[in-house]
């Protein structure tokens, strides 16, 4: 999978996961990377396999952050 379809994908299933999960983004709560990553790699692994310079998993993590807000945390 290339890099751009890959962001398109996890940005899209951080608001599945999030509707799954009921998680609000007007509470105080903030949502786990490592729980979103099992879920992914649980039904979607495809997104989480492609090439880039600093890691998947890392990029799917500032995604993810950015998607919740919580880019304040890198």
């Amino acid at each position: 999978m290339k890099k751009d379809e890959a962001e398109q994908g996890i940005r899209h299933l951080c608001g599945l996961w999030a509707k799954e999960k009921g998680y609000r983004q007007t509470s105080d709560e903030m949502p786990s990377f490592s729980e979103f990553a099992g879920w992914v790699r649980d039904r979607y692994p495809q997104y989480l396999d492609f090439r880039s310079r600093m890691g998947a998993m890392y990029d799917a993590e500032a995604w993810f952050d950015e998607e919740f807000r919580q880019t304040w945390r890198r």
